[in-house]
């Protein structure tokens, strides 16, 4: 029989540190955002807000361009 278990609601980390835009220029940040294969983690999965990640990936396809980030790995 399955247990009906309560996920914790995740929670924004940008909303949490009070961050207002997105920075292409903080690769760090953006890199908790990338699997191994560089690809964009989904919002159901960070726990991000809508307008966060939709800011998350334009910075990360900026600092792409820019080549501050892969593309993808070998």
């Amino acid at each position: 029989m399955r247990r009906d278990r309560r996920r914790k609601k995740k929670v924004c980390a940008f909303c949490v540190d009070k961050i207002d835009r997105v920075d292409y220029k903080e690769t760090g940040r953006l890199r908790r955002y990338l699997t191994e294969r560089a690809k964009i983690l989904p919002r159901r999965i960070t726990g991000n807000c809508a307008r966060h990640q939709r800011q998350l990936t334009v910075a990360i396809k900026r600092a792409r361009q820019l080549a501050l980030l892969p593309y993808t790995t070998d």
